[in-house]
């Protein structure tokens, strides 16, 4: 690989975490207010607008089967883990949320290896994934005995984890297209948002404009649509293009420190010592898998791509 498209690869990745690891607080902060459901929407409305605007060019697809592709993508990395994480908040601390999601890389490498060729897990990868769950279970521990919490919100943040390794998987094959990242990652907002509309019933979807145009809360929705979705996912599709799902996927290891950090600052969470004891046993757990993939090539191994 190109070194220097390897390098913009890598830094589009630390802007996209680095964004998204204060996701969490705004969307905390807009819960007091605002449905899950309709935060969700709405974001990727306004993302999905923002990306036509910038990029007014329609897609057309090759093949039937991209199309799928597209709607799996969609449906995966928009629908359910926002839902899931949304929920999710309602029930935990932000920064418990932002942990638990830093697991997917574990579940991206796994589906790396059985659906993507060529890829062997190596025994480190278990012994990170047992060590990070442990921290998991402090963070969680922590939760319930301190402030007696609805585990539930720990629960669907891991299912949250699963199907965001398996957007990871989808978006690698998506970018093999070769079709231009905003005009692609608009496709998946809009199936994304198609496959929401259910949703909207089930969970009663009544924006109010008076809340919506308050100050903070039109400061955190556009926050999210035009930052965290419309950009961050389009260097995000394209950093995974450039190095790949499971080497992308490492950078969410950074999530817990800036979610923690940020936690702390804006919604005045206290992190405890068993909390503080979990973060390092899941950035410790995560770091001993970085190395777990080997890749078979004709040039040789290598380690950790995707």
């Amino acid at each position: 690989m190109n070194e220097k498209k390897e390098s913009v690869g890598h830094l589009l990745a630390v802007m996209t975490i680095l964004v998204w690891g204060t996701t969490f607080i705004s969307t905390k902060v807009l819960l007091q207010s605002i449905t899950p459901v309709e935060i969700l929407f709405i974001r990727f409305i306004i993302g999905w607008i923002v990306l036509s605007l910038v990029y007014p060019h329609r897609l057309k697809v090759k093949q039937r089967k991209q199309e799928l592709y597209f709607a799996a993508a969609g449906l995966c990395g928009i629908t359910l883990y926002y839902l899931l994480e949304n929920i999710a908040l309602t029930y935990t601390f932000a920064s418990n949320v932002g942990i638990i999601i830093s697991i997917a890389p574990f579940f991206t490498a796994f589906f790396a290896y059985l659906f993507l060729k060529g890829e062997r897990l190596k025994p480190q990868f278990f012994v990170g994934f047992l060590i990070a769950f442990a921290g998991v279970f402090l963070i969680s521990f922590n939760g319930f005995s301190v402030l007696k919490l609805n585990p539930y919100g720990d629960i669907l943040a891991v299912f949250a984890a699963i199907v965001w390794a398996a957007y990871s998987i989808l978006t690698k094959k998506i970018g093999e297209f070769n079709y231009n990242t905003i005009q692609t990652t608009r496709r998946i907002f809009f199936y994304g948002l198609v496959f929401m509309l259910p949703a909207l019933k089930i969970f009663q979807f009544h924006p109010s404009l008076e809340v919506l145009i308050q100050p903070t809360n039109l400061f955190n929705i556009l926050f999210l649509g035009v930052g965290a979705s419309a950009l961050c996912f389009v260097t995000w599709n394209t950093a995974v293009r450039i190095l790949g799902a499971v080497k992308t996927s490492v950078y969410i290891y950074l999530v817990p420190v800036i979610t923690v950090i940020t936690s702390m600052i804006v919604l005045k969470e206290k992190i405890t010592g068993i909390a503080v004891v979990g973060v390092f046993l899941t950035l410790i757990g995560l770091f001993i898998s970085e190395n777990r993939i080997t890749i078979r090539t004709k040039e040789g191994l290598k380690d950790g791509q995707a």
